[in-house]
C-alpha cells in the first residue's frame, strides 16, 4: 500500500494579522494533485489540522473540500487530532464519515484506535493515538507509574492489540527527543514532553506530526512530515514536502520526499536601502532588515514598494548592534505613540530606553501639537 504523510495544516492560521487561507488552499491543492498522480491509497495527517480549538468557518470549510477530494479519487484518508486541535470538534461526525473512507480519531479512551485492511501482501492496521498527556493515560491506567510522557505512550501501547508479526502503521502528534525544532511550535517547559522513539518499536512506520521540519526521529521510519507551509522565520531554510511511504511485504518500507511549492514562499534579506530597493520585486512573506546607519522613519513604506508582503522590518547597524524588529504590522495599531516614539528612540540610540527628560520633551512637543489642533489617537 501507498501513503502520503502530511502533519500540521494550522488551517486559519493568520501571521502578522495576515490570514494564510489562500496559501493553504493552494498548499492543500498541490498535496492532492500529488497523491493522485502517485496513486495513494492513503492520506495520513498526524494532528493540527486546525490552529486553535475553536476554528474559522472558513478553516473547517477548507478541510471538508479537501477531504471531500481525496475521497473522490477513491483514497482513504486517517487523521488525529493534535495539541492545537480540540478532539471533539475533529472527531465530530467520525461514524458517519468513516463510511466514506476517512477515519478520524475519536475522543480518547486509553488505548488505539486501530483499522485493519488487506491487500496482496496481507493484513496491515493503521493506528491512531491523538495528541495525549501523562496525566489524561493516568485516568485509565491508575495502577500504573505514570511519571513522562513516555510511561504514557509505553502504557497505551502495552494495552493496545499489536500483532508485531504483522505490518503496521501509527499515527500519533509527540514531540520525540532530539528532533529540530522551530519557533512555531508549542511545547511544554523543560522539554517535559520528550519521549523516547523506542516506544515505537516494533511498528514498520510511524507518522508523526508536531515538529514543522520535514525529518526522521531517531530510526528512519519514524518521521516527521513537517508542515506542509512555513508558519515562522526560524523555517526560512526549510523544504517544505509530503512524504511518501510505500510498504509491502513486512519489513520492506520505502519512503521519498516529493517538494511543495508554496504560493508565497518566506524568506529573509538584509543590506543597505539602497542594496534593497534594488532587489527584484516579489510578493513572497519576507522579514527585512536593514544595515544603513541612519534610517529614515519612513524607510519601512519605502522598502514595503519592493516587497508588499513584508512581515517584520528590522535594523541591525553600529547603533543598534543587534537586529531590533520595530514597526511591524501586527503591533503597530496597538501602540500608543508614546510607544511609538520608544521604539524609534532604541533604533536609534543603541536599544537604550528613552529617561524622564527625553520622554518630558515628547510629551510637551506631543502637546503642543494637540494645542494646534494635531490629533493624535
Amino acid at each position: 500500500m501507498k501513503f502520503i504523510h502530511i502533519a500540521d495544516l494550522h488551517l486559519g492560521k493568520r501571521l502578522n494579522d495576515v490570514s494564510m487561507l489562500e496559501d493553504q488552499a493552494h498548499i492543500l491543492r498541490q498535496i492532492t494533485k500529488i497523491a493522485v498522480q502517485e496513486k495513494a491509497d492513503a492520506v495520513l495527517i498526524a494532528g493540527d489540522v486546525y490552529q486553535k480549538a475553536s476554528p474559522p468557518a472558513e478553516a473547517m470549510s477548507l478541510f471538508n473540500e479537501f477531504l471531500t477530494e481525496i475521497t473522490a479519487h477513491g483514497m482513504k484518508t486517517f487523521v488525529i487530532s493534535g495539541n492545537h486541535d480540540s478532539d471533539m470538534r475533529i472527531s465530530y461526525l467520525s461514524s458517519l464519515v468513516r463510511r466514506s473512507g476517512v477515519y478520524i480519531s475519536e475522543k480518547f479512551e486509553g488505548k488505539l484506535q486501530q483499522y485493519t485492511f488487506t491487500d496482496a501482501f496481507g493484513e496491515i492496521t493503521i493506528s491512531l493515538l491523538p495528541f495525549i498527556r501523562p496525566q489524561l493515560v493516568r485516568r485509565f491506567y491508575p495502577e500504573e507509574k505514570i511519571e513522562s510522557y513516555t510511561d504514557a505512550i509505553r502504557v497505551v501501547l502495552e494495552n493496545s492489540a499489536i500483532d508485531t508479526a504483522k505490518r503496521n502503521i501509527i499515527l500519533a502528534h509527540q514531540f520525540i527527543t532530539g528532533a529540530e525544532t522551530s519557533d512555531s511550535e508549542e511545547f511544554a517547559v523543560g522539554g517535559l514532553d520528550n519521549i523516547e522513539a523506542s516506544v515505537f518499536e516494533g511498528f514498520d512506520y510511524v507518522a508523526l506530526g508536531h515538529i514543522h521540519k520535514p525529518q526522521r526521529a531517531g530510526a528512519e521510519m519514524i518521521r516527521y512530515a513537517g508542515s506542509p507551509l512555513k508558519y515562522s522565520f526560524s523555517e526560512v531554510n526549510h523544504q517544505k514536502s509530503v512524504t511518501i511511504i510505500e510498504i509491502k511485504e513486512k519489513g520492506s518500507c520505502d519512503l521519498r520526499l516529493v517538494p511543495l511549492e508554496p504560493l508565497h514562499d518566506m524568506r529573509e534579506v538584509s543590506g543597505s536601502m539602497q542594496e534593497i530597493m534594488a532587489m527584484p520585486y516579489s510578493e513572497d512573506y519576507m522579514r527585512v532588515v536593514v544595515t544603513d546607519e541612519e534610517v529614515s522613519p519612513d524607510a519601512r513604506v519605502t522598502v514595503s514598494t519592493v516587497f508588499p508582503n513584508m512581515m517584520s522590518f528590522g535594523v541591525q547597524n553600529s547603533k543598534t548592534k543587534t537586529d531590533i524588529d520595530v514597526l511591524a504590522k501586527e503591533s503597530i495599531e496597538d501602540k500608543s505613540i508614546a510607544e511609538l516614539f520608544r521604539d524609534f528612540f532604541r533604533l536609534q540610540n543603541n536599544d537604550v530606553e528613552p529617561g524622564e527628560a527625553q520622554m518630558k520633551v515628547f510629551y510637551e512637543v506631543l502637546q503642543k501639537l494637540e494645542d494646534e489642533g494635531y490629533e493624535a489617537d
